[in-house]
């Protein structure tokens, strides 16, 4: 089963994929560690890569794809993958379709969890850091999950956020990209989408994000 996962931040992506990546043994491929691994590693596509992160441009496409194909050609995916993190526009939808099919690799299902912006937002900056377990779901914007006051609701710890998590300017930035249904992230999923709607092997699922995340969960495993 080779699946691709979109979602907002804030949308419980991260959490649903890990739910999947050890409910059916799926490596989880996120284009960031890709990166990390060609650079560390000293591969030739992670020197060319390297370059133009120095730089602080945006690695090409033509670089990215096939360091993607590589690792999906490893032997951990060969009963199937779960790719997070890419395609970021329709371009690199585009390209990343005809780079599976000229390497003979199916996608079979892509899942996109919907959450409206506002409320993506609102999770992000809601997050609180348990001082004894990160792991600790504390958020004070999720009733199921809110902190009681400023203890951890698990083991009452003291809680601390994230600094990043309070930059309305970059969340903002991340979600203009995510939120773009023309040429941004959503246009590449609404390319799968369509896609997906003349074909017969590969199915396209949505899941309502701001639900309860068991209830996500639940939904998500009863329309694979």
């Amino acid at each position: 089963m080779n699946v691709l996962f979109f979602g907002p931040n804030g949308s419980g992506k991260g959490t649903q994929g890990a739910i999947l990546k050890d409910k059916y043994s799926l490596p989880h491929i996120e284009s960031g560690a890709i990166f990390r691994t060609n650079i560390k590693g000293g591969t030739a596509l992670g020197m060319k890569a390297k370059e133009y992160i120095d730089k602080g441009e945006l690695v090409p496409d033509d670089i990215t794809i096939p360091m993607i194909l590589d690792r999906l050609k490893e032997a951990d995916c060969k009963n199937g993958w779960l790719l997070d993190g890419f395609p970021r526009n329709k371009n690199q939808a585009i390209k990343l379709d005809e780079a599976l099919k000229a390497a003979g690799m199916s996608l079979n299902i892509v899942v996109e969890i919907i959450l409206d912006r506002e409320i993506a937002k609102n999770r992000i900056m809601g997050r609180r850091l348990c001082v004894n377990d990160n792991n600790h779901p504390n958020n004070i914007f999720i009733d199921a999950i809110k902190p009681n006051g400023d203890k951890c609701r698990v083991c009452g710890g003291a809680l601390s956020t994230r600094a990043d998590d309070q930059d309305e300017d970059a969340i903002d930035k991340r979600h203009s990209i995510y939120y773009d249904t023309a040429t941004g992230t959503l246009a590449s999923a609404y390319y799968f989408r369509d896609l997906a709607e003349k074909s017969s092997t590969m199915k396209y699922i949505t899941l309502e994000g701001k639900a309860a995340l068991p209830d996500v969960t639940a939904e998500l495993i009863s329309k694979l």
